[in-house]
């Protein structure tokens, strides 16, 4: 079934049917989209775009450094250097700067084609020249806008504002950036534009660096979708004279994303900016950190210290229990109380209990089809009684308190005793027990992606649910978990992906079937904040009235 691609608002969707359709200019109000005209208020020594193809910082660019070049010194004039990635763009915005010459001083400029000397001076102090075909026009100022075939060797040697064109796309963009910074200590400009090539290229990681303010520069973004928003639509039929309509907006949008067939991740990367990770992964590290929210947690349970020559797995029973509702009472209960009044929740679950993480995955689906984690749970090393103390806290506190949608859990290894006492707790109508097939990962992981790539998924803003989504690899079209690969968390202990596997799994609940059944205890109900042992069971599973 082909994906039905809805474009984002803009102008025409609002007067389409109204009479003020029939007077509606798009370039009324300006040729600069709103991004665009960002861009060129943005006066910083340095500054960086961040881009889907065809969004127009590059012909802002053009605008902004025909004013430039056409102003004396005295009114802030400088000369203009262009680099691009190939000479037929060099040349096209030095003839786009001219037009715009042509109309907004009614400067007329030829286009010389001429020779840029390139000279460097190598190690042993030896001066080298090569010569490097450019473009130029010149100015009733005398400044000059000039676009070189090819990267200088001497970009240092360069002076007024350089343009550095789809960065990530040069032979050797890390030097290119790293000779663009030492312009700066002379007074020069730096603008750097680009669409992304790839996660591990210099380019994207400038931008992470100018994000993390490890980089002092200026951070523009618009994605193919922001450009639709802000009126490229409108534009275009302006431009070429085509008919408007909210559906041919849809058809024009639904065409230039079907372009790209099944290669998804070129998609993503050239119109919406996120780089292609290239390497089998499933989830991009930017698709899996714009899910991530700050609110939502992810809170651990670790043994503790060492109770003379008793660990805690040998603690007496009643011990282990009080422990463990102590830090149930403190650390679930406040995030489970969260949860939304009519939340409809699930749970997924990773069991583990010695090398890995145990992790469980609790969360709800809101009204507008949305899923959130709000609350991961991760356990080290928990004995087998305290995680199923744990599970049936949370799964009795949902049925009370909130609608207990479903649960899916692990059920390799160890994990297959608790799945099947969880299911003889709360049903087989709610609670699956898995062992994921192929056919299994093949229909859940491409939803799970889909999630991402829709940002209808919410989670832990958390280094180490990051790391774990990360992990999902594509292999023959199924997302799975390598079986080798073990990471270090950020509490130094080995990960096997096991937030991930929580996160899919609590995914795959939330598309079960909703069961209202009535829950009730053998005991009187306790305080919603109080653990509830159910002493009678000698500390296995209660039974609830189904």
């Amino acid at each position: 079934m082909a994906v039905k691609w809805v474009p984002p608002k803009s102008l025409i969707d609002d007067l389409w049917g109204t009479t003020a359709l029939s007077t509606y200019d798009p370039l009324g109000e300006g040729i600069l989209m709103d991004h665009q005209k960002r861009w060129v208020e943005d006066q910083s020594a340095f500054k960086a775009a961040e881009k889907g193809r065809r969004t127009g910082f590059t012909w802002a660019e053009a605008w902004d450094d025909t004013l430039i070049a056409s102003a004396a010194k005295s009114a802030g004039g400088d000369d203009i250097w262009y680099i691009g990635d190939t000479k037929e763009k060099g040349r096209e915005f030095v003839a786009t700067s001219a037009g715009f010459a042509s109309r907004l001083a009614g400067e007329l400029l030829d286009i010389e084609e001429f020779v840029f000397e390139d000279v460097e001076v190598d190690e042993r102090g030896e001066a080298k020249t090569r010569q490097i075909a450019a473009f130029r026009i010149t100015f009733a100022s005398g400044h000059r806008v000039s676009a070189l075939s090819s990267r200088p060797a001497n970009i240092r040697g360069l002076q007024g504002i350089v343009v550095i064109d789809e960065a990530a796309f040069h032979q050797d963009v890390g030097k290119v950036i790293e000779a663009c910074l030492a312009l700066l200590i002379w007074g020069g400009k730096i603008r750097i534009i680009s669409t992304h090539n790839g996660n591990t290229n210099a380019y994207n990681t400038l931008i992470k660096e100018i994000r993390a303010g490890i980089q002092e520069a200026s951070l523009h973004r618009a994605t193919f979708d922001d450009a639709v928003a802000g009126g490229l639509y409108e534009r275009m039929c302006a431009v070429t004279g085509r008919a408007m309509s909210p559906q041919d907006k849809a058809a024009w949008y639904s065409k230039i994303r079907r372009s790209y067939g099944s290669r998804t991740e070129a998609m993503r990367e050239e119109l919406d900016a996120v780089p292609r990770e290239g390497d089998g992964t499933m989830l991009p590290l930017a698709l899996i950190e714009a899910a991530q929210r700050q609110d939502y947690r992810l809170v651990r349970w670790e043994p503790p210290p060492p109770a003379g020559a008793l660990e805690f797995v040998d603690w007496p029973e009643q011990l282990r229990r009080a422990h463990m509702d102590l830090w149930i009472a403190e650390h679930v209960v406040r995030e489970l109380e969260k949860l939304p009044a009519d939340a409809l929740c699930a749970i997924g679950g990773d069991f583990a209990m010695r090398q890995d993480r145990a992790d469980y995955a609790v969360g709800y689906t809101d009204h507008v089809l949305h899923r959130h984690v709000p609350l991961i749970v991760e356990l080290r090393q928990c004995p087998y009684d305290q995680q199923k103390q744990l599970l049936v806290f949370i799964g009795r506190w949902l049925l009370r308190h909130r609608r207990f949608q479903a649960g899916v859990l692990d059920a390799n290894g160890n994990g297959m005793v608790l799945a099947q006492e969880a299911r003889q707790e709360f049903g087989p109508d709610r609670i699956t027990e898995l062992m994921p097939s192929d056919a299994w990962l093949r229909e859940m992981t491409p939803k799970l992606s889909a999630a991402f790539e829709d940002k209808t998924i919410h989670l832990p803003a958390h280094l180490d649910v990051r790391g774990d989504l990360h992990q999902f690899r594509l292999v023959g079209g199924v997302g799975k978990i390598p079986r080798d690969v073990r990471t270090v968390g950020t509490d130094g202990g080995k990960r096997h992906a096991d937030a991930a596997v929580a996160i899919l799994n609590f995914y795959a609940a939330t598309f079960g079937e909703v069961g209202e059944y009535a829950y009730q205890s053998a005991r009187p109900a306790p305080n919603a904040n109080t653990p509830d042992h159910d002493d009678d069971d000698n500390g296995q599973f209660g039974h609830g009235a189904y």
